[in-house]
């Protein structure tokens, strides 16, 4: 393993900085390549077969070009389709991101747990999993917000947050049977967490939001544990999509060490 072997985050956009945000935290000296699938976007509208297919050649030509020491899928909906395939296709560790329900099942005081995701990842059976193995005896209330993702995405660029759409969010959720009694909010999409406070500000107090991002993290500083870093290989980001649109993301990568930004 060459000390220079980026660890590369894969995102369908930029959600994934909240990822990226907590391994900058274990790992600060990790060189890293973070890479927004801008021209596949949004996945969470996309089939099953059309992401699976995406994700997996994507990481691939990737891994081909850049050589990482390890992949981090950092988008619930690729995650929950694509992971094994990814895993079946790579001959690096590859971690992915799945939906917090565990955590927010300790964390519940009422039972009612509130689940925000694309609307491929709300439908996929590994959420069901999920809640059978981790869930049993609370209620579990899922709502697919595609919005969220565009919400997230502008505020990155430094746009005003629309909040009728996070207001439609929680009120989707607040309004289905039991609703009223979510205290705990699982944020299943890592675009979901940059909108944590206005999320707060509309399903009002009393409500705790988790999600996946320092599991990941953790989880990635495990993998590499005992392995050398070296900053010769610089940090960047790279999209598939409109490079000129990317670098209205500059200031948001910048403050994470990454000031080269790239097209794929």
């Amino acid at each position: 393993m060459e000390a220079t072997s980026p660890i590369l985050l894969f995102d369908s956009g930029v959600g994934g900085l909240t990822v990226l945000e907590e391994l900058r935290r274990v790992l600060p000296q990790a060189p890293v390549i973070y890479a927004a699938d801008l021209a596949g976007l949004p996945y969470g509208e996309k089939s099953e077969a059309q992401i699976a297919a995406r994700v997996a050649g994507l990481l691939g030509r990737m891994c081909e070009r850049y050589h990482p020491r390890l992949a981090c899928i950092a988008c619930n909906t690729a995650s929950t389709i694509a992971l094994g395939m990814v895993r079946e296709v790579l001959e690096i560790p590859v971690v992915g991101t799945v939906p917090a329900i565990k955590p927010a099942a300790a964390m519940t005081k009422t039972g009612v747990i509130g689940l925000l995701g694309t609307a491929a990842t709300v439908r996929q059976a590994y959420v069901d999993k999920l809640e059978a193995e981790f869930a049993e005896g609370k209620r579990l209330l899922r709502h697919a917000a595609p919005g969220l993702v565009e919400a997230a995405e502008a505020k990155l660029r430094g746009e005003a947050v629309d909040m009728a759409v996070i207001e439609t969010a929680a009120n989707a959720l607040r309004t289905m049977e039991g609703g009223e009694a979510i205290d705990t909010v699982v944020l299943a999409c890592t675009h979901f967490p940059l909108l944590k406070d206005q999320l707060a500000l509309a399903f009002g107090p009393g409500v705790s939001f988790v999600d996946g991002a320092e599991g990941i993290a953790r989880r990635i500083e495990d993998l590499t544990r005992g392995q050398q870093f070296d900053d010769r290989f610089e940090s960047r980001a790279i999209t598939t999509g409109d490079l000129a649109e990317f670098q209205a993301l500059a200031p948001a990568f910048a403050r994470y060490g990454i000031t080269r930004l790239e097209a794929f």
